[in-house]
């Protein structure tokens, strides 16, 4: 008898529930109880999946090479036109979350007069500042990644601000009766007490990242995963809708899978942590 890893049996009894929906939808679907112009069946979708994926052969009969077919499926243009935009404007906003945290969270005067700031803008919305990002930088990826990175900017600095603020004192104590000085305490203590809180801030980021990249791609770009659901919504193909959705969806899976897989590798110090 195989005897299955733990981790692959808990995947295995994650997946009922999501497999027990779908098989509900589709014997619904298949009796005639769901508008199939409202909400298709699966099987509908995933063949309009299929069609959304499929390469064009124009390409591969131009000769033009393997990679440029490949990349000439409407779906893996749209895929990568949005993960360039999560990408750039993730790195942006984190990149500049990341110091102004660790400053406002080492240095208690550079809190004080930056955190009042900090909590008026905060509560604002990245699509609040649509109409401002296309006044400023006008239509394609510029405005998209000024929102991306406004989305993923918080999160980061928050946690960021979180994670050095509450490091035990004990550890802050026992490395300056060592000897330990300012920069030797931040860099050997400090940061890497704060790093769960950071790589945190980094997951909750990323997430934003991608809820904003389709709101703007349906009003600054002309391409992209959100810019091809508001064009199915316009031709009412509600399987193109749905299967958009579904790759938003494994997109995101993918991305918050490696980010935890990332975090489990550099935390594996951190207590609770599995090793």
């Amino acid at each position: 008898m195989k005897i299955y890893p733990i981790k692959t049996l808990e995947r295995l009894r994650g997946a009922i529930v999501p497999a027990s929906v779908i098989a509900v939808w589709q014997a619904l679907s298949s009796q005639g109880y769901i508008n199939p112009q409202i909400l298709p069946a699966p099987t509908a979708v995933v063949a309009r999946w299929l069609d959304y994926l499929r390469p064009m052969e124009a390409y591969n009969a131009a000769g033009s090479g393997f990679m440029a077919w490949l990349f000439s499926g409407e779906l893996v243009r749209d895929a990568y036109s949005s993960l360039y935009r999560v990408v750039a404007g993730f790195l942006i906003g984190a990149g500049l979350a990341l110091p102004l945290g660790l400053l406002m969270g080492a240095n208690d005067k550079f809190y004080k007069l930056c955190d009042p700031l900090v909590q008026v803008l905060r509560p604002i919305p990245p699509i609040a500042y649509i109409p401002l990002a296309i006044l400023w930088f006008g239509l394609g990826n510029p405005p998209a990644v000024f929102l991306i990175s406004i989305g993923a900017f918080f999160p980061v600095l928050l946690n960021t601000i979180s994670g050095v603020r509450n490091v035990d004192g004990i550890y802050i104590r026992a490395a300056r009766n060592l000897g330990a000085g300012q920069a030797t305490l931040f860099v050997r203590v400090i940061l890497p007490a704060a790093t769960p809180y950071i790589l945190t801030g980094a997951r909750i980021g990323i997430g934003t990242a991608f809820i904003v990249v389709i709101v703007s791609e349906m009003i600054a770009v002309n391409n992209g995963l959100g810019f091809r659901i508001l064009e199915a919504r316009e031709f009412l193909w509600s399987d193109k809708i749905i299967a958009g959705m579904f790759t938003i969806g494994l997109l995101g899976l993918g991305i918050d899978t490696g980010i935890n897989s990332l975090n489990r590798y550099l935390l594996k110090w951190h207590r609770g942590m599995d090793h």
